[in-house]
């Protein structure tokens, strides 16, 4: 096989490509995580700050004042809007795949996370950035990385919230088919958006941003009883103040659940008889939404009348996606690749 034969020269790594966050893993051991974001200079003034006419991940997010942000991906896909949103998307495929640095003489091999039901035409579109920096790419559902890395590939049920999309599939010891996977469009950034609306309906003078209301969410998002009030200092007319935003953060994270109870329900029907007990108590959530505190307690109750229930969080949401992906570069020969997703290269 020609990827046995020219191993030594090969760096293979798994990219989980998310709307907010990119998370690369490399075979040498590279662990990182970027801000999907790139940022481009005003004007010259910036480009003097800066000392460069492009900065990618938290560098721009920290220097937004003297530029223009682009996030690439929008539901987890790329947008289709604009030459510059393509341009964006090349810049921070190539630096994600730079974090993974290989060598001058390498050829980079890469398995990239999409959507569970993201369109041929998205998948395409991905695959041929990949062209510029990748000998070889492929691209899978991020359920299914999740459950390849965990050994979670029969009778079971991986929900995988990002912050543009929730994906949930149902795992049956093959390869998942369409009708084994949702992509449902609430994930962290509808939770945070309901959040702000929340919080300017209750608090008319208080400043929130997108950035600041993911913050709150990512560091304190509940569901069910709260145990603890969550008090914030946020800008009230200029003026630094505490709120108490308890019970909006409760409101924004549950409005997740319903939609993902619905479909559970649906794939779970999807099950033989036999294997439905088996797959209900292998629910795994993945991605970092999955960090809302009673989350699994709160799903778990909801699918009561199904019988006995489990659901466990994986140990690593920001990197369950990306170990998959790596795992299976590394596990499947290259010639295979093309019977588990969409592949260009080789």
């Amino acid at each position: 096989m020609q990827a046995q034969k020219n191993s030594d020269k090969q760096l293979f790594v798994g990219i989980d490509l998310g709307t907010s966050r990119t998370s690369v893993m490399s075979r040498r051991g590279v662990k990182t995580m970027v801000r999907s974001v790139v940022g481009y200079p005003k004007d010259i003034i910036g480009v003097k700050i800066l000392n460069s006419t492009v900065v990618i991940g938290q560098e721009a997010l920290d220097n937004h004042p003297y530029l223009s942000l682009h996030f690439p991906l929008a539901d987890g896909v790329l947008k289709e809007t604009s030459e510059k949103d393509e341009q964006a998307a090349r810049e921070l495929l190539r630096h994600v795949v730079n974090c993974a640095e290989p060598q001058a003489d390498e050829r980079v091999f890469g398995v990239l996370g999409v959507p569970a039901r993201a369109s041929l035409f998205n998948k395409s579109q991905l695959l041929k950035i990949t062209e510029e920096t990748m000998a070889m790419a492929m691209v899978v559902s991020e359920p299914f990385m999740v459950a390849y890395g965990l050994d979670k590939l029969n009778n079971s049920l991986i929900i995988d919230i990002g912050a543009g999309t929730t994906d949930i599939c149902a795992m049956k010891g093959t390869v998942p088919s369409h009708s084994d996977q949702v992509t449902l469009l609430k994930g962290g950034n509808y939770v945070d958006e309901v959040f702000s609306h929340a919080v300017a309906e209750s608090y008319p003078d208080v400043q929130m941003t997108r950035f600041l209301a993911q913050k709150i969410k990512d560091k304190y998002g509940f569901v069910g009883e709260p145990t603890q009030e969550v008090v914030v200092s946020l800008r009230s007319n200029g003026k630094p103040l505490l709120h108490d935003v308890t019970r909006e953060l409760r409101f924004a994270c549950e409005t997740i659940i319903p939609d993902i109870l619905e479909s559970l329900e649906t794939l779970v029907a999807g099950f033989d008889p036999e294997d439905q007990a088996e797959a209900l108590n292998n629910i795994i959530l993945a991605g970092g939404g999955c960090n809302m505190i009673g989350l699994d307690v709160a799903l778990a109750e909801g699918l009561k009348d199904y019988g006995k229930v489990h659901v466990t969080r994986v140990a690593d949401p920001d990197f369950a996606g990306a170990a998959g992906a790596l795992k299976l570069a590394t596990e499947l020969p290259t010639e295979y690749w093309n019977q588990v997703g969409d592949v260009i290269g080789g």
